[in-house]
């Protein structure tokens, strides 16, 4: 075989095909244009020096500081220096679109929801026995043993086990309900009773309650889950429908391709 592997347009789409990817490819085209257009038709413009900046940002994502590493990361990815642009002119102009659409709708929705942004610093151990959950709870409550003991023990994640349980800081969304309502309950520090779920028996300490704080970094993510969540509305209400180079007619209506998204 030669060590020269030639593939050509149609070998690219066959591969779409049969890996199962013509949906979400055909999904992202629909994103692109919904957002091209909306942007179009609400007069959003990219000022020369707002592309510039949004180019270098592209540059520094990709961790692209010097020209030659440009120029290898277009060429491994097929792109021209046009198409270089053109991908800043988009995520320039779907920031934009974004801000234009939602920057006065995230302080209200933040209000609105601000205990779903609660966070909480905790340390977790699971026991399958309930009865020796409860019996720890209660050896820690009264100094008998401490939690790092119980972690080492009888945790089997050696990862999570050598930082004696922590879980980090978790928003309320990122705990069960059960254990939201126990954690978010709590007065810091504090071990809370064995909680029960299909896991087993939770033995939790709660270090801190952080209370959500309207930040730009909060502000930011307010604003893409809002420009997200309308995409994914624009996109169920579609039908697309696709031809493939072989003559392949796709149609799909929005239940069909995008169940999960609905």
């Amino acid at each position: 075989m030669s060590n020269i592997v030639k593939i050509s347009k149609e070998d690219i789409i066959y591969h779409i095909k049969i890996s199962c990817q013509i949906p979400s490819l055909l999904e992202a085209i629909a994103t692109r244009k919904i957002i091209t257009e909306t942007a179009e038709k609400a007069g959003i413009t990219i000022e020369i020096a707002e592309l510039q900046q949004s180019a270098d940002s592209l540059r520094l994502a990709n961790k692209l500081i010097k020209a030659e590493e440009t120029w290898e990361w277009l060429q491994k990815h097929y792109l021209s220096l046009d198409n270089f642009e053109e991908i800043a002119n988009f995520n320039l102009t779907s920031a934009k679109l974004a801000h234009h659409l939602f920057a006065d709708k995230v302080e209200p929705f933040f209000y609105a929801h601000q205990l779903d942004y609660s966070a909480a610093v905790t340390y977790e151990v699971i026991l399958d026995d309930e009865d020796l959950a409860l019996e720890i709870f209660y050896a820690l409550q009264e100094g008998e043993i401490s939690f790092q003991e119980i972690a080492r023990q009888y945790i089997e994640n050696p990862e999570i086990r050598r930082t004696g349980g922590y879980q980090g800081i978790r928003k309320r969304s990122d705990f069960k309900p059960e254990i939201a309502s126990a954690v978010f309950a709590a007065n810091p520090p504090q071990i809370l009773k064995p909680v029960i779920t299909p896991k087993g028996a939770h033995i939790i300490i709660v270090e801190e309650i952080i209370e959500p704080q309207l930040n730009e970094q909060m502000r930011v993510g307010i604003l893409s889950d809002l420009f997200t969540n309308w995409l994914k509305e624009q996109i169920n209400k579609l039908e697309i429908t696709a031809t493939l180079g072989d003559d392949t007619k796709l149609s799909s209506s929005p239940v069909e391709m995008f169940s999960e998204a609905s």
